[in-house]
């Protein structure tokens, strides 16, 4: 299992702006690729801004490939989510998972 990692933020206002198109057309689109597995969004509020911290869950490289396409390592922003956002990473990280101590939801 592949971790693909990226960081941005947004001013407070922008936020809900940010995680209802998260939800309704990024998820969607992930989970439309073959592979994809789950994703966390971790938000951290630093005075007037949220910092929000992305981490997706993948079964392999190939499946990211499908995904970020041609550039595996750039990071995939909607031009319409851009203006919303004070700052991004440009490029992600990739970690592959050593220890998962996570259970199943359904478990």
């Amino acid at each position: 299992m592949v971790a693909r990692t990226w960081y941005t933020r947004t001013t407070r206002q922008n936020f809900d702006i940010y995680r209802k198109h998260y939800v309704e057309k990024n998820l969607p689109r992930l989970r439309a690729v073959t592979g994809f597995i789950g994703a966390q969004v971790f938000t951290r509020v630093v005075d007037e801004n949220v910092e929000i911290f992305v981490i997706t869950f993948w079964k392999s490289f190939a499946a990211i490939d499908a995904f970020a396409s041609p550039d595996r390592d750039a990071a995939v922003v909607p031009p319409d989510m851009a203006p919303l956002l004070i700052s991004y990473d440009p490029q992600v990280r990739h970690y592959e998972i050593a220890v998962d101590t996570f259970v199943a939801a359904n478990s």
